[in-house]
């Protein structure tokens, strides 16, 4: 699996950044599961797309922040959240695919993962042919 370029992920600011990692953990938990191939590639996206920026304890904040904000409100509106603070189409790009990749991260795009990525891609205002094409790139060659 290809990682997409985070050089420019490196300098957000703190409130993109967030948005970021909160698309990835809306995407973990698209299908209701966090296997553990997905738990671990989460946690090396981060890592490398922090570039080691955020200390565990932050991290393990922001994680319980995203679960409440899920529980106090849908998916829907924390995707509109999220996409108040990318205002940048290419940062928006960067969320979907790092969403994506989570998503494949065990092998498997389930259904209920493609309802996220196009759902997502309204929400981000990403054309969803360029959405599939992103899927596509990941699945294995058959």
């Amino acid at each position: 699996m290809t990682q997409p370029d985070m050089s420019a992920a490196k300098d957000l600011s703190d409130d993109k950044l967030d948005a970021l990692i909160e698309m990835m953990f809306l995407a973990a938990y698209a299908d209701e599961e966090f296997s553990d191939e997905e738990r671990a590639h989460f946690k090396k996206s981060v890592q490398s797309l922090t570039d080691d920026r955020l200390s565990s304890e932050r991290l393990s904040s922001l994680l319980l922040q995203c679960e409440k904000d899920l529980a106090a409100s849908d998916r829907a509106a924390r995707l509109e959240a999220v996409k108040a603070r990318l205002p940048d189409p290419g940062a928006r790009k960067v969320a979907l695919d790092l969403a994506i990749q989570v998503m494949a991260a065990d092998g498997i795009i389930r259904t209920s993962e493609r309802e996220l990525i196009m759902e997502t891609a309204d929400t981000l205002d990403i054309d969803r042919d360029l959405a599939a094409d992103m899927v596509k790139r990941l699945e294995p060659k058959s």
